[in-house]
């Protein structure tokens, strides 16, 4: 928020960690305005349900307890149902309670009360309201951060967990201080036409990684190099795959079997057709080493080696990455690993694309093999059998019938 006087002395603000919601209540209840945040004299004193809170029945007439949008809790009121318009929230409400009493505790179904909810029942609903206005802000957040075509959802349906809270989400790798990614090429394709022609792939000495379908036609551990910013080529070139970004409408959903959140797709994907890229924040082996131990303590896995030629570098999308971050582990998993390398040729450095490895239905969660390397195979590397130096192991839950039974 500006501060006061700054027109006078040129405009400047401060960071601040409060959420536009609670600004809002603070100034509607202190009779404040402020235009940086949305509250004018015209809105001030204006009601707009935000969520359903609490039901009851006084004299055959049902009244639920409204939470305003912009008010603290303490401007809450009860309201008659024949004077609520808000048809979404009601059945939100409805569909909360009904989840609460189809839950089970010690074998029995807890029982409803037509003429009140019980205290435990309206904190759960009240919870699950809160939880989803957290979520669609982090969703808007997401979505605003991102720099590809495809839409970023998130859904809840399982549990009370929100948005994570050390988690920042990037486009590209984020070098550790001390790495540098700056190895801009030095040559670039004056084709006319990529892919008749000898295009960059061909001065690398690999073959072009994709069909007229924009389909890797390339076998696991082939290196892709798509057209660079030195290239006279189009963005409409059928060698500019990967730079694209995501194409397809992803959701981040929590899942029911234990495996925290996921990602599925909203849209069908045919085989062999570029995903997303594994980005995160690109740190030495050593330290991801150092890493690697406390992460295996935690039981969370987000280490993705850069061994294409050597081991020098890897990527930890533990609190730095993007959608991929959300991708669960499978021993028969969807989506391969393929390195790329596109304006940054250090063969140390590709970047980590992942491909579709059949046709992936609308609704199917997306999966790839955590000790799949780049090469196509799988390693072993990450598990330390040294005596003196024990790795904790994380049991796997992918539930595939080839399934390994750890992810190290």
């Amino acid at each position: 928020m500006a501060a006061a006087g700054a027109e006078a002395r040129g405009a400047w603000c401060v960071p601040c960690l409060v959420s536009l919601d609670t600004l809002q209540e603070l100034c509607r209840k202190e009779k404040l305005t402020c235009k940086s945040i949305g509250i004018t004299k015209r809105n001030l004193n204006n009601y707009e349900v935000e969520y359903l809170c609490d039901y009851k029945v006084v004299k055959d007439m049902e009244y639920y307890l409204v939470k305003w949008k912009g008010w603290p809790d303490s401007t809450n009121t009860w309201e008659p149902l024949q004077n609520l318009k808000c048809p979404l929230l009601l059945q939100q409400f409805s569909n909360d309670k009904h989840n609460y009493l189809s839950q089970v505790k010690k074998g029995k179904a807890i029982k409803d009360n037509n003429k009140a909810l019980k205290p435990a029942i309206a904190e759960y609903i009240v919870k699950k309201a809160k939880q989803r206005l957290a979520l669609q802000r982090w969703q808007d957040e997401l979505n605003r951060r991102k720099n590809h075509k495809g839409m970023i959802f998130v859904e809840n349906t399982v549990d009370l967990e929100g948005p994570p809270s050390d988690f920042y989400y990037i486009n590209e790798y984020k070098p550790a201080p001390g790495i540098s990614l700056v190895n801009e090429a030095t040559f670039g394709c004056s084709c006319t036409d990529c892919f008749f022609e000898k295009c960059c792939p061909a001065e690398a000495g690999v073959l072009l990684a994709y069909n007229k379908n924009q389909q890797i036609k390339i076998p696991p551990g082939t290196p892709i190099y798509e057209c660079n910013s030195r290239c006279q080529c189009g963005p409409d070139c059928p060698n500019r795959i990967v730079q694209k970004g995501t194409q397809y409408s992803l959701c981040i959903f929590r899942t029911s079997n234990g495996c925290g959140w996921g990602v599925k797709t909203l849209v069908k994907i045919k085989r062999m057709s570029f995903v997303m890229e594994y980005v995160g924040e690109v740190i030495t082996s050593e330290e991801a080493e150092r890493r690697g131990q406390l992460y295996d303590n935690k039981g969370i896995t987000y280490l993705f080696d850069l061994d294409y030629e050597s081991d020098e570098f890897t990527v930890d999308a533990a609190r730095y990455g993007n959608v991929s971050h959300f991708v669960n582990h499978s021993c028969d998993p969807n989506l391969q690993v393929f390195n790329v390398f596109i304006d940054n040729l250090d063969t140390r450095l590709p970047r980590i694309a992942l491909f579709s490895t059949r046709t992936i239905n609308a609704g199917e969660e997306l999966t790839f093999d955590y000790q799949m390397k780049g090469s196509g195979d799988v390693s072993s590397d990450s598990v330390d059998h040294s005596p003196a130096k024990k790795r904790v192991r994380t049991v796997c839950k992918c539930g595939a019938v080839t399934c390994r039974g750890y992810l190290n």
